[in-house]
């Protein structure tokens, strides 16, 4: 393959390169690539964070009633909250188109 004049092959790119410029992951609304979404049942919740914790997109906060729900906006829908849920207050469910 002929590398282009001036284009970077991955052994030319230093350590940390970034693509995007640094915190404008919050532009992008990955919640729209989830076939699945988290419903949570608040009677059931110990508030134990564990939700919060676990959940790689950052996307489980606590509301000001102190309930934990998911900003649908980044959630994909991966279910690891869910499963790491120790009193099942978390259930995964197909998404509405």
């Amino acid at each position: 393959m002929v590398k282009p004049e001036g284009a970077l092959t991955w052994k030319d790119i230093e350590i940390g390169f970034m693509v995007t410029e640094p915190g404008s992951a919050s532009q992008y609304r990955t919640g729209d690539w989830r076939s699945q979404k988290p419903i949570f049942d608040l009677e059931k919740c110990i508030k134990c964070g564990l939700c919060y914790i676990y959940c790689p997109e950052g996307c489980i906060r606590q509301n000001a009633e102190e309930d934990f729900e998911a900003d649908m906006y980044y959630c994909k829908g991966c279910g690891i909250c869910a499963r790491e849920c120790p009193k099942d207050v978390i259930t995964m469910v197909e998404e509405e188109e």
